[in-house]
């Protein structure tokens, strides 16, 4: 692992891995919605790459970048009430939350019934889901080397729309993030990442049961792959709990490249978009941009406005290489 001071020095460095973490998210998201759906699983089983009908981005890439635009029009470091504001600007006035989560519908039913953080997030029947996580990438960007600073900025961010477990798994992949933009390892990563989850947490119960697994298969894919599945089974697929242990767990099955570390998460299945977008976004800020195959960037860099109109042909590159600008 490098350090924090070693990763500013050299901006090149830092602008790639910033670049690539985001894009490596979009890039997750994408495959891994691709990958679950039934036409690609009976003419693949195992999907490595987009095919030509593959469209994007779901809701995980553009409430990133929601986050994005949140750190860049604040010049780094945000308010929950900032957040707010950008909610209500960009999320609140959608007509329909077109492939939007549930906990962000009912966040914005929240914010518009004029309730706030952190009882727009507390009075959430699905507070406890990973739609913060999902969206953390860009913090961890913008925290590089600095998983504490992680935490606390994804709480601010996350109060709006989850509570308990929901905040917690957001601030477990912020602080991935940051770790992962100064190399640290994966058991570095986890071992941050069970910081954020308290002792007593329905989160930090099914992360130790992932790493018992693991570990009882030594780990090897085939033996970990189907009681990653069975023993993490939650009747809500995008429940942080099953989520993000499962997330994890991939990366500790297979992290030596972008690309092979992506394609074991893209395929998990279960809330697959998610599981691809915060793996690619961890792996991204890991190897970098340059570490992720070209016609991979450029299937995934202008998204479609799909959830957000706002995201709509927004540059990938471009809003990585702000955010690189402002760490310093």
């Amino acid at each position: 692992m490098i350090t924090r001071q070693q990763l500013l020095k050299n901006r090149e460095l830092l602008t790639d891995k910033a670049v690539g973490a985001l894009c490596g998210l979009a890039i997750g998201d994408s495959l891994g919605d691709a990958a679950r759906m039934p036409e690609n699983q009976r003419d693949y089983g195992f999907t490595t790459d987009f095919n030509k009908g593959a469209s994007w981005s779901t809701d995980d890439t553009e409430f990133a970048l929601l986050v994005a635009e949140t750190i860049l029009e604040k010049g780094g470091d945000f308010t929950s009430q900032d957040v707010v504001e950008m909610w209500l600007k960009h999320v609140a006035t959608e007509d329909e939350l077109k492939r939007g989560g549930v906990s962000e519908v009912e966040a914005c039913n929240n914010l518009r019934r004029g309730i706030r953080p952190p009882q727009s997030g507390k009075f959430n029947p699905y507070h406890q889901s990973d739609g913060a996580a999902m969206r953390s990438g860009p913090i961890g960007i913008y925290c590089a080397g600095d998983p504490e600073k992680a935490v606390w900025l994804a709480k601010e961010d996350a109060q709006v729309s989850h509570y308990e477990d929901g905040i917690w798994g957001a601030q477990a992949v912020a602080a991935a993030v940051a770790l992962a933009m100064v190399d640290a390892s994966m058991e570095e990563i986890w071992e941050q990442v069970l910081k954020t989850a308290p002792e007593d947490s329905w989160f930090r119960e099914t992360l130790l049961r992932a790493d018992r697994i693991i570990e009882e298969a030594k780990g090897k894919i085939g033996d970990a792959w189907m009681p990653l599945h069975n023993e993490l089974f939650s009747t809500h697929r995008s429940t942080v709990a099953e989520a993000l242990p499962e997330v994890f767990g991939c990366l500790k099955l297979q992290n030596s490249s972008f690309k092979s570390g992506l394609l074991l998460a893209a395929n998990f299945g279960r809330d697959a978009d998610t599981i691809g977008a915060v793996a690619g976004a961890v792996l991204g800020a890991r190897y970098g941009k340059k570490s992720i195959p070209a016609h991979w960037l450029e299937k995934t860099r202008y998204p479609s406005g799909t959830c957000l109109k706002f995201t709509k042909g927004i540059d990938l590159f471009e809003y990585g290489e702000r955010l690189a600008r402002l760490i310093v």
